[in-house]
């Protein structure tokens, strides 16, 4: 099948064959994210069932995960990491609820989680004095360099809705006042996160590791500990964000105690993309893998007449949540509502096909694609997937 793109305005345009090459895992979703290559049930068949998760057995799966996490990550010793409810969601409230307070807040939104964190702090525990900095636009960041870090900071390391990350941590000081406080749920095990610059990190298993949902992992350094030992909200805290008794931390909750019950059947998943991350090389290789997937990307978005990186600057661009744009041409030619339909099609046309699902870009977002790159996406499939997106938007032509 040929047909002319139709896209671009005025131009005369190749034709796009339909491609003959699938991927043989079409899985490009933003979470939840592709299992890891040569995932299959039975790689479940351990898993504790019929069990309470406060037995012996129980108990000690779920502390290997923490185990095996920190080994992975580089977590330092003195910091404190926990399996919470509710996913990164869970994870990031949980911080929010039990620590914010003592000091004014200051939190960096350049994309839709980190503004809603904002909504929470200024709407919700409606603290007296909140500096929010917004992005000018979706694609870019606040000025790192006139964070106040007199104030306790929130923000995300990867913006999964707009495709922008930090490019590290070296514009947070070792000698800050406030907490860092970072939800990092699409960016740890693909991307290298410095926690000895973070007092709170929070992430999901169902991201770059492909886990399931509904868990979440809190990390602590001792100056979030301090903080909650000796600060005291001023609102009541809901059970499952509680980490104090007495005025001290709660132990096993960092030991696999989790505060509501855990599914076993995650735990298992997760422990299995686990062993495999360690097996294939550790978190140099993971990042590489990540890395490769969006080397792809760019490649191919050099002679795309239709698309383009909606991040600007290679420095700041995720290799995870890669989040493509319609080229100015287009926008100039289209209103928004025209080109998120015509996004919409193209991801529904790739769905149909079998090659690509759930990859239209976040509904705050503008118009476009986004390509979920974390290290459990084999480069080949997102390089098998580049044609058939280029057909797909051809064939809006016909």
């Amino acid at each position: 099948m040929h047909r002319a793109v139709g896209l671009l305005p005025g131009a005369a345009m190749a034709t796009t064959n339909r491609p003959n090459l699938r991927p043989a895992r079409p899985f490009f979703s933003s979470g939840p994210c592709a299992k890891r290559p040569g995932w299959t049930p039975s790689c479940l068949d351990n898993a504790l069932l019929g069990r309470s998760h406060r037995s012996k057995p129980g108990r000690a799966r779920l502390a290997e995960i923490i185990d095996r996490s920190r080994g992975l990550l580089g977590i330092p010793a003195d910091h404190r990491i926990a399996i919470v409810p509710a996913s990164d969601t869970g994870a990031v409230e949980m911080a929010l609820w039990s620590l914010l307070g003592a000091r004014p807040v200051e939190v960096l939104a350049w994309e839709s989680f980190g503004k809603g964190w904002a909504t929470d702090v200024t709407k919700q525990l409606r603290l007296p004095d909140v500096s929010v900095r917004e992005a000018a636009s979706y694609g870019e960041l606040p000025d790192l360099s006139a964070t106040d870090f007199s104030r306790d900071v929130i923000f995300t390391w990867n913006g999964t809705t707009s495709g922008v990350c930090v490019p590290d941590a070296n514009w947070i000081p070792a000698t800050r006042e406030g907490l860092a406080i970072c939800d990092a749920t699409s960016a740890v095990f693909a991307m290298p996160v410095d926690f000895e610059r973070l007092d709170v990190v929070t992430w999901s298993w169902q991201k770059v590791l492909g886990g399931e949902g509904a868990h979440g992992m809190l990390v602590l350094s001792p100056r979030a500990v301090e903080r909650l030992e000796s600060h005291t909200p001023a609102w009541p805290l809901p059970k499952i964000f509680r980490m104090t008794k007495g005025g001290k931390i709660i132990d096993g909750l960092f030991r696999g105690d989790t505060i509501n019950t855990p599914s076993m059947l995650c735990a298992e998943d997760v422990l299995d993309a686990l062993r495999w991350a360690e097996s294939i090389g550790g978190l140099p290789t993971l990042i590489a893998r990540s890395r490769a997937n969006l080397a792809a990307v760019a490649g191919w978005v050099g002679s795309s007449p239709c698309f383009e990186f909606l991040a600007g600057d290679p420095a700041l661009r995720s290799s995870t949540s890669i989040c493509l744009r319609f080229r100015e041409a287009l926008q100039a030619s289209r209103d928004e509502p025209a080109l998120r339909a015509e996004a919409r099609s193209i991801a529904q046309l790739l769905d149909a096909e079998g090659v690509a699902h759930d990859i239209e870009a976040y509904r705050d977002a503008p118009p476009g694609l986004r390509l979920w790159g974390g290290a459990t996406v084999e480069t080949s499939d997102l390089a098998a997937l580049l044609p058939w997106i280029d057909w797909a938007a051809s064939a809006q032509a016909s």
